[in-house]
């Protein structure tokens, strides 16, 4: 019998191009993957999907059972753990959870929570370097990160919408920063969302990613210390997802729908504009060292989301963390696509976090 070619399909494309990440809490979803991706990401949504989910009445309730007398809190913390750890062995890198968004501009609440989250991976033997603590860009909640990171606990900065944001982050000693390719509303809304052909070019994030990028690779260049690790995030398209690897971040995290999507279209090479067949660097030898590819250039000097900017990038000179991040929270206060979007995503996920409570709240009576 004649062997097949099995033809590979625009998800098997992407992994060549850049690490492609699952962004969503199901084990037996990603197992179902023809790829092994290399980290598990969530956020306070995707927790309560699966808390909403028949399967785990009885883990809640067995944990509302052995954490009889503490607070909601510390019991949503310990499931979350629990449910990564379902999956942790389906992945080749790190779990993430984020903290309690209600607290993001308290940075002793954000140290709080992030310490019990390690503590909790520490219980179920989920190691310091198979997980890390998403922590909203805001003041507060960067500035506590260098305490984390000296007790050995990685950090992402999240709903990164800026480049003031992601240089905060860099400050910070995060691993990660998380920008959202779409914004929120968009996902609800697609009146908003900027379908367009080549999303390298023409969609108007990509010009920040690649101030994000060039900042970073130019850091590393003056001061030798290595910059966090671009895993971009929120793609509405396959298109989107697929133009990560010529834009140059280091992974994207995508969502259930549009891996579903990448792994049922073959690739057969014929769609992808730009540059698509440059394998990813690996990580660290590349780190910060790749140039923004010729045809995304001009990107540099431009930024759509903005009528009218007026060409200058976010110091690199300014302390952003000092004085509990009031640096940063001034530059947000003055970029109005940060502002909205920042304060969108912390507006759904502490929405959707009440909920949780409610949920968990529940379990505890019932005990």
């Amino acid at each position: 019998m004649v062997g097949t070619t099995v033809s590979p399909s625009w998800l098997d494309r992407l992994e060549d191009q850049v690490n492609v990440d699952v962004d969503w809490m199901d084990p037996v979803f990603i197992q179902s993957l023809p790829i092994t991706p290399h980290d598990m990401t969530s956020n306070q949504v995707h927790v309560h999907a699966q808390l909403e989910n028949p399967i785990h009445q009885d883990l809640i309730a067995e944990v509302a059972r052995e954490y009889k007398g503490r607070d909601w809190l510390s019991i949503y913390t310990r499931i979350a753990v629990l449910l990564c750890k379902k999956s942790i062995d389906h992945i080749s890198g790190r779990v993430l959870l984020q903290v309690s968004p209600s607290e993001a501009y308290n940075g002793e609440k954000v140290l709080e929570h992030a310490r019990l989250y390690a503590k909790e991976f520490e219980s179920v033997g989920i190691s310091k370097h198979r997980f890390c603590i998403k922590i909203p860009s805001t003041g507060p909640a960067l500035s506590v990160c260098p305490i984390l990171q000296a007790e050995g606990i990685q950090t992402l900065g999240t709903a990164c919408f800026s480049l003031a944001q992601a240089i905060a982050a860099s400050q910070a000693g995060c691993l990660f920063i998380s920008p959202y390719y779409n914004e929120l509303r968009a996902n609800l809304d697609l009146s908003l969302w900027p379908n367009v052909e080549d999303p390298a070019t023409q969609h108007p994030f990509s010009a920040r990613l690649v101030h994000m990028l060039e900042t970073y690779c130019r850091l590393y260049k003056e001061t030798g210390k290595r910059q966090p690790l671009i895993k971009n995030a929120n793609f509405i398209s396959a298109k989107e997802a697929f133009a990560q690897g010529e834009i140059g971040v280091d992974s994207a995290t995508v969502s259930k729908e549009v891996l579903e999507e990448l792994a049922r279209l073959p690739y057969d090479g014929t769609w992808q504009p730009g540059v698509g067949g440059v394998p990813k660097p690996q990580y660290p030898e590349h780190q910060n060292t790749v140039a923004t590819p010729k045809r995304l250039q001009y990107l540099a000097s431009i930024d759509p989301l903005v009528a009218s900017w007026d060409g200058k990038l976010a110091s690199t000179d300014t302390d952003y963390l000092a004085n509990n991040g009031v640096a940063l929270e001034d530059a947000i206060k003055a970029d109005p696509i940060a502002t909205a979007r920042l304060g969108d995503a912390l507006q759904l996920f502490i929405k959707v976090e009440s909920q949780s409570k409610v949920l968990i709240e529940k379990a505890i009576l019932d005990v």
